[in-house]
């Protein structure tokens, strides 16, 4: 049977289709995969994810490019999404960290973490986002740009202002120094 008639079964739910499919280009996928990973059990449990992407999506295969090429461009997503949850989440541990450092700063000027969390309150939801996204979840101005439907150079200067705002909120609820009354 060939491939066209195959993908029509597979559309209609065959399951016969579909392992005869599967079949016919896992090895092939997997080869590919295992030159972009340099990694032969990622390559197969991306393959597989793969596979399992094109049946969910097996209707949407307009068959304008190969099954395979279809196949791969599926992989290579999936790859790719892969990297950036990856590096989205190493970021995300630096963050952490770096909060923790922050939260750390602002303890041993013996103000509450809730007084920072408070002044944040107090932005608005413009200003309040951006600084959220870059100082506490490692996104980049582009990136939040994005998110936002604004210039990156809008967002970089929200979040100048947002934390100046905040850096003064601070200030002002620090307890005023004693002054020393001697003569």
């Amino acid at each position: 049977m060939e491939e066209k008639d195959l993908i029509t079964k597979a559309k209609r739910g065959d399951q016969h289709a579909f392992a005869k499919l599967f079949q016919d280009n896992y090895a092939f996928l997997v080869k590919y995969l295992i030159k972009v990973t340099m990694d032969r059990n990622l390559a197969e449990d991306i393959a597989q994810e793969a596979m399992a992407k094109c049946i969910e999506k097996i209707h949407l295969y307009d068959g304008k490019a190969k099954f395979s090429s279809w196949l791969i461009s599926i992989a290579s997503n999936y790859y790719i999404d892969q990297l950036r949850k990856n590096k989205r989440e190493k970021n995300w541990q630096q963050q952490e960290q770096a909060v923790r450092h922050l939260k750390w700063q602002v303890e041993t000027r013996n103000e509450e973490w809730n007084d920072t969390l408070t002044a944040l309150g107090k932005l608005s939801e413009d200003v309040r986002i951006p600084i959220i996204l870059k100082h506490y979840y490692g996104y980049s101005y582009d990136e939040i740009g994005e998110m936002m439907k604004v210039s990156p150079g809008t967002i970089k200067s929200r979040i100048h202002n947002g934390i100046l705002t905040v850096r003064k909120e601070l200030r002002l609820n620090e307890e005023p120094k004693k002054v020393s009354t001697r003569s």
